[in-house]
């Protein structure tokens, strides 16, 4: 009891100092609280007031409104202060997005997924580089990735994957029968150096023709590349590069993304395993969010939040980026509560 007390009159060490540094910017936004709150009590005390006029009580409503809406802001800011980064949050991301059950219908929708995440980078400011776009003969997608460079890429774009489920009537479809189809969504970073040691024997590597359009070379050369890590079974192909030796570098690169993100999810297995919203390739057999074409609506399963403007969703602006944050919010609380139950997350 005696150390306790002697240890409050100590000067503070160096870590105090530092930890006083870190939580000034919230001690702010928390002083900032309080003075809406207090202003939002006084304008609902004014909008009330029967002795004040109908201008007075109109113009006091209109504050109250900015009021509550600039305390939800800051209550938001005051959360994500709370809540330290996780890793590779600004890192450059790969969205892979390959077609599922459904036939045809599924490869169409596949393509209209892939825009939809290629045209949220283009609202977003991003740069979105397409190394893989397989399409098949008569329309669609089967299978696209994209590298997505920017600012917060992966920080917004990690809960999108897992499986994406569309219901509507195909075109193909006489009888006017609804349909439903799914495509798969993962999302990975990639940071600018992945230290993973892949050892050759543990690689089978088979090269093969490139199919699709190229001309001579492509139908003469066996330049697209595959490779299987034994040990973990994963698999990557490239077939973008005009050579064998290019390809195989492409398909190293892949294969080093994708163990790392094993390892990362290993590691942060142990406090994850009870989120509704699951990262990366951890969402990939889940369903996570259903597309309804005849009711015009987007629900979100783990939220439980349904957005009625379909295409607007699709467009990859400003309704895809409304629900992008909704999701962001859920998961700051879901990373709050795991630090509380397991503090040593934010050391």
């Amino acid at each position: 009891m005696r150390k306790r007390f002697r240890s409050c009159f100590q000067s503070p060490t160096e870590e105090d100092q530092l930890t006083a540094r870190s939580l000034k910017p919230l001690m702010v936004l928390l002083e900032e609280v309080d003075k809406i709150q207090s202003d939002i009590d006084d304008l609902r005390s004014m909008a009330s007031d029967p002795e004040n006029d109908k201008e007075m009580k109109q113009l006091a409503e209109s504050d109250l409104e900015d009021a509550l809406e600039k305390l939800k802001e800051i209550e938001d800011d005051v959360l994500n202060s709370l809540v330290p980064p996780e890793p590779l949050e600004d890192t450059d991301t790969i969205v892979e997005v390959s077609a599922g059950i459904g036939g045809q219908e599924a490869m169409l929708f596949c393509q209209e997924v892939f825009t939809m995440y290629t045209s949220y980078a283009e609202y977003m400011g991003w740069e979105a580089d397409v190394t893989d776009y397989e399409t098949t003969d008569i329309g669609g997608v089967r299978h696209a990735v994209a590298i997505i460079r920017g600012e917060g890429a992966y920080r917004l774009l990690k809960y999108e994957g897992g499986i994406h489920r569309v219901q509507r009537v195909p075109k193909t479809e006489k009888a006017g029968r609804i349909h439903t189809s799914t495509v798969s969504v993962a999302v990975m970073p990639q940071p600018s150096e992945i230290d993973v040691q892949i050892s050759e024997k543990d690689l089978k590597i088979e090269t093969k023709r490139a199919s699709g359009a190229g001309g001579q070379h492509v139908n003469t050369t066996d330049s697209a590349v595959r490779i299987v890590h034994i040990p973990t079974g994963i698999a990557v192909e490239s077939q973008k590069e005009r050579s064998q030796h290019r390809n195989k570098d492409e398909c190293m690169k892949k294969l080093r993304v994708q163990l790392y993100q094993v390892q990362l999810d290993e590691n942060m297995a142990h406090y994850t395993s009870n989120r509704k919203l699951q990262v990366g390739t951890r969402a990939r057999s889940e369903k996570i969010r259903t597309y309804n074409y005849p009711q015009d609506r987007v629900t979100d399963h783990r939220i439980g939040v349904s957005v009625h403007n379909l295409q607007s969703v699709l467009n990859g602006s400003e309704d895809l980026h409304a629900l992008i944050c909704q999701l962001l919010e859920e998961g700051w609380k879901e990373r709050l509560w795991d630090i509380i139950n397991n503090p040593q997350i934010s050391q």
